[in-house]
């Protein structure tokens, strides 16, 4: 996740924009910001994905096998 001061950031930016306009410089910033900030975001979701398991009522282990493939392959990058 990133750090609270650059999300803090990307607010201050945004409601700058809304108000009154952002520079050049202030607009690389905020894409460079909203970049990380979705980098971050689909990292964190990955690996929330990379382990859910999913089970019937019954005690079985249903999750689908595309999910018990990626997440073999995710297994060996990290």
């Amino acid at each position: 996740m990133l750090p609270k001061s650059k999300i803090q950031r990307i607010n201050q930016l945004a409601k700058k924009a809304k108000r009154e306009g952002l520079t050049k410089k202030e607009k690389e910033e905020q894409a460079q910001l909203r970049q990380e900030y979705i980098q971050s975001f689909r990292s964190a979701f990955r690996a929330n994905l990379m382990g859910i398991k999913v089970i019937d009522p019954t005690g079985r282990d249903v999750t689908p096998g595309k999910l018990k493939k990626a997440q073999k392959l995710y297994k060996k990058e990290h």
